[in-house]
């Protein structure tokens, strides 16, 4: 892991996306405390520790420590002052603690100063502004609105707009009955169909997107465009992904990798 971390301390959207993915496979694993304690002064270690003991607090529905994961990720960015990836766990942290706005935007100015495109910091923003958390439908449209309006269509937050839609897709059919049998026709709605054909044109483009969550970006477009009947489109997405199943967006419907073979089914595409 240390060799892994230090080949990816340049690059903030990979050390990013690496230190999240081992945070989520560790989080039950003393592996990362154990690596912080013996090595103090490692800015990966401390970070790593910090984000698997908030996968952890995330799994089980309460916080153990915050105050150490807040310290650990402090520490951390005194020692890698150019790192995003300490902030990006304080903002995770932040919504977990549900802490006011103007605490948490200062943790995400803090995260985009070091890495302006940072996917992690800014879905998590999304998350937070939503009506699940601490805001509301329209202050997710803002924020979508920002982002889109200043965001270059290859930049690893290109996401954050069709994510959006998705999980207000999924909030449709969480509410059950008349409206959950009627929620595919949410994609014909202006907003939702500008978001999947701003995506659709462009990311199943050979070599496009090459940011560190790539493929993962290509699993939410390949659920949407299913979920939309847009089953055509939705082939050489699939075709892209080449059966690299990402846990979300289809853990919603249940097994993830059960949930991919049946949509990749309904799309035409071989095995």
């Amino acid at each position: 892991m240390s060799r892994l971390l230090d080949q990816s301390r340049t690059d903030g959207d990979r050390r990013t996306h690496q230190l999240s993915v081992l945070a989520w496979c560790l989080s039950e694993s003393p592996g990362p405390r154990a690596w912080a304690a013996r090595e103090p002064r490692d800015a990966s270690a401390l970070v790593l520790s910090a984000w698997a003991q908030l996968e952890r607090a995330r799994s089980r529905g309460r916080l153990e420590d915050a105050a150490d994961i807040a310290d650990k990720c402090l520490r951390a960015a005194e020692l890698a002052p150019e790192d995003p990836a300490p902030w990006v766990v304080l903002l995770g942290l932040s919504r977990l603690e549900r802490r006011r706005q103007a605490q948490v935007f200062g943790l995400w100015n803090e995260a985009l100063a070091r890495d302006r495109w940072n996917r992690e910091a800014h879905l998590s923003m999304l998350r937070y502004l939503g009506p699940e958390e601490m805001g509301s439908r329209f202050e997710v449209l803002d924020f979508v609105d920002a982002v889109r309006a200043r965001t270059p269509a290859d930049a690893p937050c290109t996401a954050t707009e069709l994510t959006a839609q998705v999980l207000q897709y999924h909030s449709v059919l969480a509410r059950g009955g008349a409206e959950a049998l009627m929620a595919r026709h949410r994609w014909s709605q202006p907003s939702a169909a500008r978001a999947l054909d701003r995506a659709a044109d462009t990311w199943a483009r050979p070599g496009f997107p090459h940011h560190a969550a790539a493929l993962a970006d290509l699993n939410l477009l390949a659920h949407a465009l299913v979920a939309a009947e847009r089953r055509d489109e939705a082939r050489p997405v699939f075709e892209a992904i080449n059966g690299t199943v990402a846990a979300w967006p289809w853990s919603f419907g249940g097994n993830p990798v059960s949930e991919f073979e049946k949509a990749r089914a309904r799309s035409g595409t071989g095995g």
